[in-house]
């Protein structure tokens, strides 16, 4: 944990609808029947493997049998794309509340329940999925799968995290495939990746903007392998050169740090930015947020149900 369109086509297009339809039902037919002559001869590797069961789990059903994509619009490869006007709740401790008027809930991925998730989809509300990817949280059940070499300098003011290595790309990836499957499975739309600017801190290892920048991407992609949304969270500082590998972003004190408008590539390509402050009031961020059309909250720095929306 870290505080800090296409146009309308016109009338003649409808003839060569028709026509497309006609030629790529006789297609699809064709394929079929190749398909059925041909299905003992797949490769299946690990990495197709993997590919096909990312896809197919992409839309995860709610307890009621509604994929959980049918809740909301569909981004790329059919993942869940949030809107920028969207309102959001983000909760990591305390006891869960679920009634939060929200269209997005932020929460933990190992303490949050398949149920809750389905719940949530039930309301019409999505869920995404809070996992520590640039340190180590000693609390996590899958803490020991880190090595020992790759852990680097405790996180200030957050007992039992550590700083990651993020250059092992190889070796830290088999974990988080691990953690994203879990969302996935828990049935998640997306994934927040915290601390994701570790080459920006004291993390006891020579970090680069370059690294920051290969790792998030890699992070990312991984998510989208899942079939899950993928957000930046924080490092304004590299946000126009990711906000194409990025669904969204989640911000913690742009406006008391004045960097919001570094955000302003997120809204400007239709993904919204969820916003936190924890000291300033609403009465000071709001009218810095509002304009740039951020989804804003005040929020206590445990991030417990609590919140304040802007007047």
């Amino acid at each position: 944990m870290s505080a800090g369109g296409s146009g309308e086509r016109g009338p003649g297009w409808r003839g060569l609808g028709v026509l497309a339809v006609t030629v790529g039902l006789a297609v699809a037919v064709g394929l079929a029947v190749v398909g059925i002559q041909h299905s003992n001869s797949f490769d299946l590797s690990s990495s197709k493997v993997e590919a096909m069961t990312s896809a197919a789990a992409s839309v995860p059903a709610t307890a009621g049998g509604t994929p959980a994509s049918a809740v909301g619009p569909a981004g790329a490869a059919g993942r869940w794309q949030p809107a920028v006007g969207m309102s959001w709740q983000w909760q990591l401790t305390g006891t869960l509340d679920l009634t939060v008027e929200a269209d997005v809930f932020d929460l933990d991925a190992f303490t949050t329940t398949a149920e809750d998730v389905a719940l949530l989809h039930g309301r019409g509300r999505h869920a995404i999925c809070y996992v520590n990817v640039g340190a180590a949280e000693d609390f996590r059940p899958d803490h020991g799968r880190f090595p020992d070499r790759l852990l680097g300098k405790p996180l200030d003011g957050w007992p039992g995290e550590r700083w990651l290595d993020i250059r092992a790309w190889e070796e830290l990836r088999p974990i988080f495939a691990a953690r994203f499957t879990m969302c996935r499975d828990k049935g998640f739309d997306a994934v927040e990746p915290d601390n994701v600017d570790g080459y920006a801190n004291d993390s006891g290892f020579p970090l680069t903007g370059s690294d920051q920048l290969a790792f998030n991407r890699r992070v990312a992609e991984l998510a989208h392998e899942h079939g899950l949304a993928a957000g930046l969270k924080n490092d304004v500082e590299q946000a126009a050169d990711l906000v194409a590998a990025m669904d969204f972003a989640v911000n913690e004190e742009c406006a008391r740090y004045r960097e919001c408008d570094q955000l302003r590539v997120f809204v400007q390509a239709g993904k919204p930015v969820f916003h936190v402050e924890y000291d300033l009031p609403v009465t000071a961020f709001c009218p810095v947020t509002r304009p740039l059309r951020f989804a804003s909250l005040h929020k206590h720095l445990d991030l417990d149900a609590w919140r304040q929306t802007c007047p």
